[in-house]
């Protein structure tokens, strides 16, 4: 054979090896990879709105994050839902509807996705427009994962590996009905060498505190990153364990995880950026997440829910036996106590319920419990009244405590043996509290409504509440 045709032979064989053995789905080196992280966002679509300043919400977060980008890859860790009442399961499935607007790829369940029942879970599941990754919440009866155990999505050229985890060590009896949380290590023993081959990396979402993320990078090599947690505090810096990178945040949609990775040798990461953001004030609100938020205030409004059944309300007293005492109304008491009624009606307090109404919230019993008395209770405010009732507002019994009692001795002239305890700071402190209030402090605020007892002789009293009726 001549020459050329020798060396024809070899270019050919050697351009089918080449062929054969050429790298399928590494990228251009140095790609790079951004993952935006969200977790504990808590049920917060929008900040309450009660006071400026305010940090967070997902109308933020969607301003802060922006448009999609090709080498973004954007997950929340868990705890997005803020319960397991009705209502905010409904609200739940308006914030999957932001996060699906805001171009996420996965949903990780947390602790208190975990507080709801099985039955419940899939039904959030099959309404859900993001995938809802556990590789390790699985049915108590069958053995079997609810949801994915993992997904795998391209993104700039790479095939990442999404997988879901949560720590069940301390989530005890809250678990719901039917579920059981196999171990984190057994799950991703058995689910990691199964991606082998698949992807050119893995990120597991972690709901799991501290120790628990670092325990993750020391027994699990494959991981190259872990975005968590059940954490106290969001990350002050990324860390590097072992072979994996770990950044976590948490505090109620005020903040959020941002991680920049390159590739540094075959299958390798490395951090070009690693960083906690706060969701500021600042960051102008999102309005097509925000119109989500009032469609869902719309929908509760005209919800008929479990906290609006007075039968359901009594569900823990004594069967037979009717409560001692109840809601008397604000109205009852300033007619003994004037100078008290002077200090409140001058105070936000009697206005707060307003607050409700000028943000659309009046119906939405995440927010109602602060703007009124005995909401919950089987004699307090309750939401068919709406304005009409006479437990709206921050009244008397708010802080006090149920009062009706205490006026039926008081009208029949006799001896008034019910009394009510002295209210102290952590009275307030039931709505003061977070993203609730202003930094609250009680020596600083309790002179703007400083009252106590009323003289013997005081004169009934014609304040009425604002708002109320005639």
């Amino acid at each position: 054979m001549k020459a050329w045709l020798w060396l024809a032979a070899l270019a050919a064989l050697a351009a089918g090896a080449w062929l054969i053995w050429r790298p399928k789905h590494a990228p251009t080196p140095a790609q790079p990879l951004t993952f935006l992280l969200t977790c504990d966002v808590h049920g917060r679509l929008v900040p309450c709105g009660c006071f400026t300043g305010q940090l967070g919400g997902l109308t933020r977060i969607a301003t802060l994050f922006g448009s999609t980008a090709p080498d973004q890859i954007r997950v929340d860790a868990g705890d997005a839902l803020a319960g397991s009442a009705d209502y905010e399961r409904i609200q739940y499935g308006y914030i999957q509807k932001a996060f699906a607007e805001l171009g996420y790829d996965a949903l990780n369940i947390g602790y208190r996705e975990a507080h709801l029942s099985a039955a419940q879970l899939r039904d959030l599941k099959a309404r859900a427009p993001v995938t809802m990754l556990s590789a390790n919440l699985i049915d108590k009866a069958t053995g079997a994962p609810l949801f994915d155990t993992h997904k795998i999505i391209r993104r700039n050229g790479w095939r990442v590996a999404l997988v879901g985890v949560l720590d069940g060590h301390s989530i005890g009896e809250a678990l719901g009905e039917g579920l059981a949380v196999e171990d984190m290590n057994v799950a991703l023993g058995r689910l990691l060498p199964q991606l082998k081959g698949r992807a050119d990396f893995v990120v597991l979402l972690a709901f799991a505190d501290e120790t628990a993320l670092t325990n993750l990078a020391q027994q699990f090599y494959e991981v190259d990153v872990i975005l968590g947690g059940k954490v106290r505090q969001p990350s002050q810096q990324l860390i590097k364990e072992n072979r994996s990178l770990i950044l976590a945040t948490t505090n109620e949609s005020r903040a959020v995880g941002i991680l920049q990775v390159a590739q540094h040798g075959p299958h390798r990461l490395t951090a070009m950026k690693g960083e906690v953001q706060l969701v500021s004030d600042q960051i102008p609100q999102d309005e097509t997440i925000a119109a989500l938020a009032g469609a869902y205030r719309d929908q509760i409004r005209h919800t008929k829910l479990a906290i609006d059944d007075p039968a359901t309300l009594r569900d823990d007293m004594v069967p037979g036996v009717q409560a001692h005492n109840s809601y008397a109304g604000t109205q009852s008491c300033i007619q003994c106590h004037p100078s008290a009624a002077r200090v409140w009606s001058e105070s936000g307090h009697a206005r707060a319920f307003a607050t409700l109404v000028n943000f659309r919230a009046d119906a939405d019993p995440n927010c109602i419990s602060c703007h009124t008395a005995g909401f919950g209770t089987a004699t307090g405010f309750r939401r068919d009244a709406g304005a009409n009732s006479p437990f709206i507002n921050v009244g008397c019994e708010s802080c006090h405590g149920p009062g009706g009692e205490h006026v039926k001795l008081r009208s029949a002239g006799g001896a008034v043996e019910v009394h009510f305890r002295p209210v102290g700071p952590g009275d307030c402190q039931k709505c003061h509290h977070g993203e609730f209030s202003r930094p609250f402090d009680y020596a600083t605020f309790w002179p703007d409504v400083a009252h106590g007892k009323e003289s013997a002789s005081a004169p009934p009293s014609n304040i009425r509440p604002p708002g109320s009726q005639k």
